[in-house]
């Protein structure tokens, strides 16, 4: 059964060879935080460029000033996502660009989020290494068990927010309509927020799941990079989503 992170489709880790080192858990782990790492650096740097344009007030001056790192950390994210998954081989330079690309993107998002909203970013990031190292814990212990019902659920839910985030981006692209609860501030938006970023923490026990079933069949030691990979798209996802949410509890 394939894992609800898209990059972690059901032929990711099929027919690869068996012969040398081997895929573990734990070098995934490493290298998730190395992705990590590369993604605090380039985000600090964007961040740091920003927070030097805006001094006097000028918002609109830090806006331009990042803004070719914003766009281009996620389109160029995009790309590297895209080959990353069809080319698992080359994850060990794809995966590590990709993270330095996201972390542009993220940086400026999180200095603008943290103008409007101070201390909302340090709370995110707490919430983020949180949720990641008690959903590890709670799978590790075998608390949550890994059924195919539980893998069919919430890759349908996840389907399902997906489909609701393009349709809203395109209402808002065309009509300026958006789907009011996905934005508003009130009770059904909070709520809103809280379960997608429950779902997120789903899929990160998928992860965790297919990850274990690769070191099981003998995945060679390249797709440790790939895992990793997997678990960053993941990990930017709830990163997100915890910002939407603290954004919404604070106005």
């Amino acid at each position: 059964m394939p894992s609800g992170n898209p990059v972690l489709r059901p032929k990711a880790f099929q027919g690869l060879p068996v012969t040398g080192e081997r895929m573990t858990m734990n070098g995934t782990i490493t290298r998730t935080g190395l992705l990590l790492v590369l993604a605090v650096i380039t985000g600090g740097w964007t961040w740091q460029r920003f927070a030097d344009a805006a001094v006097g007030g000028d918002v609109m001056g830090a806006m331009a000033a990042i803004s070719p790192f914003m766009w281009g950390g996620l389109i160029v994210g995009l790309v590297l996502a895209l080959i990353t998954t069809f080319a698992q081989r080359f994850a060990g330079i794809t995966a590590p660009l990709y993270a330095i690309a996201e972390g542009f993107a993220l940086g400026g998002i999180s200095a603008v989020m943290n103008l409007r909203f101070p201390g909302i970013v340090l709370q995110a990031v707490m919430l983020t290494v949180g949720v990641l190292a008690v959903m590890l814990l709670l799978y590790r212990s075998g608390l949550i068990k890994v059924t195919d019902k539980f893998r069919m659920g919430v890759m349908a839910a996840t389907g399902g927010i997906a489909l609701l985030y393009i349709v809203d981006m395109a209402l808002r692209a065309f009509t300026h309509i958006q789907i009011p609860f996905i934005h508003e501030t009130g009770a059904l938006g909070i709520g809103f927020s809280l379960l997608v970023v429950g779902l997120a923490a789903l899929n990160l026990v998928l992860d965790f799941d297919m990850i274990d079933r690769a070191t099981a069949q003998g995945a060679p030691k390249y797709m440790e990079w790939y895992g990793a990979f997997a678990l960053m798209v993941t990990l930017v996802w709830l990163y997100m989503e915890l910002l939407r949410l603290l954004s919404k509890a604070r106005r």
